[in-house]
């Protein structure tokens, strides 16, 4: 008889298909760079930081970029200029894989899902709202998305225990973040960089961003309560409720007990301590500089030990030591997926054709009336977002670009911000080459397209709702200049 391994264990379907993905837009960005002319515009430092000259785009020579390096690209990716965010976060999901398996393996897991059970009674759509603008409150105040990952396992777990499926999990955990992070309240990573880039004050126009949460928080708890509803009385809906049958039988079920066993509940002291310091580093990381750069392996670093931590506490034994093998294994080919997605931006930008983009792209927005120019700054940070992830990234490249741009075509400032905020958050949930979609992913039984058919009515209304927004901003010029 085979043991079942313990943790989230990747697919072999869902892997390929994955790869099958990215390795298209790996082509399709090759063939770009035999297609389109390079271009550079020059880049000066400013407080330590890289900022393109908007005025100084120039034709260049093509570079001698060959086929086979398109290959190459996900290994040549490692020792890139940025290398070491991919090796932070590839190290992050390593340890997230391990420390989730020992919790999976040692009961932990269980007992906890149990306890919120019991605390929230029968009131369990009160629950799924709470724990959603919880979630959200963490993106939108605090710029929190990346971090939520290593919980995705357990909120899927409580669906599941719950009577829902997967995508509820998944809805109030990770979408409910990214939701949270595009209306970017004070998220200092896309409106304090970007308005810093812009000479706003920081931080400022915040009331109508929170009269636009508050608008995506009514839409978001209708999408998820309606889905979950549907879900409650026809379980055999969702589409993966197939899948799902398997990942329940694996986990299990999930009683509200009382945790009488001395050893779990110590277990599950230790566990909070360290949960509640990896929170108390992702709500400081923003606003200190050694947290900003580290919080990514040393929330990984903190996860790991609370996790193998309150296995051992909780008597698993020796037990443990597999079930982290089993964690490391199971988590192990997300990192390929990782590489490949990063190598589509990196292939882009060897070809020599990254500014050309820029280039082509922005100047679109030099003819256009107020709204139209802020649309489509929104819809140029979209498209952009497919190839740069990064929202702090993506705004020093963009925001010196854009920014002239607007002022050229009458779009307060802080109008062209949120067009560029919203472009670029409500995208990372979306598109296959985000990092964090595919960690996400790979943690459930949940396909790339099952996932985007599900969330693309959300996105919807979310569009639409943010479209409306930038219109009555235009109309009552939002901002300070």
């Amino acid at each position: 008889m085979t043991t079942q391994k313990s943790g989230a264990q990747i697919s072999t379907k869902a892997f390929l298909q994955a790869v099958t993905i990215i390795f298209v837009l790996m082509m399709l960005a090759g063939v770009l760079t035999r297609i389109i002319p390079a271009g550079q515009y020059s880049r000066n430092l400013v407080d330590g930081r890289e900022v393109i000259d908007p005025n100084s785009y120039l034709l260049t020579t093509q570079p001698d970029y060959p086929i086979w390096r398109w290959l190459t690209a996900p290994f040549e990716v490692l020792g890139a200029e940025g290398n070491i965010t991919v090796i932070a976060i590839i190290l992050f999901i390593l340890l997230v894989g391990i420390a989730f398996a020992v919790m999976d393996k040692s009961g932990i897991l269980k007992s906890v899902i149990s306890r919120i059970i019991k605390t929230f009674g029968g009131r369990k759509y009160a629950m799924l709202m709470v724990i959603s603008f919880f979630f959200m409150a963490l993106g939108a105040f605090f710029g929190i998305f990346e971090e939520v990952i290593p919980i995705v396992p357990i909120l899927i777990a409580l669906a599941f225990s719950l009577g829902w499926d997967s995508l509820v999990g998944l809805g109030m955990s990770i979408l409910a973040t990214n939701l949270g992070f595009s209306m970017a309240i004070f998220n200092p990573f896309t409106i304090g960089i970007s308005q810093k880039l812009a000479e706003l004050p920081l931080f400022s126009g915040a009331f109508p961003r929170i009269i636009l949460f508050i608008v995506g928080y009514a839409i978001f708890a209708v999408f998820l309560t309606t889905y979950a509803k549907k879900i409650d009385l026809h379980p055999e809906k969702s589409s993966v409720y197939k899948e799902d049958l398997v990942e329940k039988q694996r986990l299990g079920s999930f009683e509200v007990d009382e945790i009488d066993d001395p050893r779990m509940r110590r277990a599950i002291i230790f566990l909070i301590l360290f949960f509640s310091l990896i929170l108390a580093v992702l709500v400081a990381s923003p606003f200190i500089t050694f947290l900003s750069d580290y919080a990514l392996p040393l929330t990984g670093l903190l996860f790991v030990i609370g996790g193998v931590g309150s296995g051992l506490i909780a008597g698993a034994g020796k037990a443990t030591w597999q079930a982290a093998w089993d964690g490391f294994l199971g988590i192990a080919p997300a990192i390929p997926l990782l590489l490949m997605a990063a190598s589509v931006r990196y292939i882009v930008q060897m070809g020599g054709i990254l500014d050309t983009l820029l280039h082509s792209a922005s100047t679109f927005t030099a003819n256009l009336n107020p709204l139209t120019a802020a649309l489509a700054i929104y819809g140029l940070t979209l498209i952009l977002e497919l190839f740069i992830s990064s929202g702090s990234a993506k705004a020093f490249l963009l925001i010196p670009i854009l920014i002239p741009l607007a002022d050229l075509a009458g779009v307060n400032r802080q109008i062209a911000v949120s067009a560029y905020t919203f472009g670029d958050g409500f995208s990372n949930l979306a598109y296959p080459t985000n990092a964090a979609l595919l960690i996400t992913l790979s943690l459930t039984v949940v396909s790339y397209p099952k996932w985007l058919k599900w969330i693309l009515p959300l996105w919807f209304w979310i569009l639409l709702a943010t479209i409306v927004f930038l219109g009555i901003a235009v109309l009552f010029n939002y901002g300070p200049f």
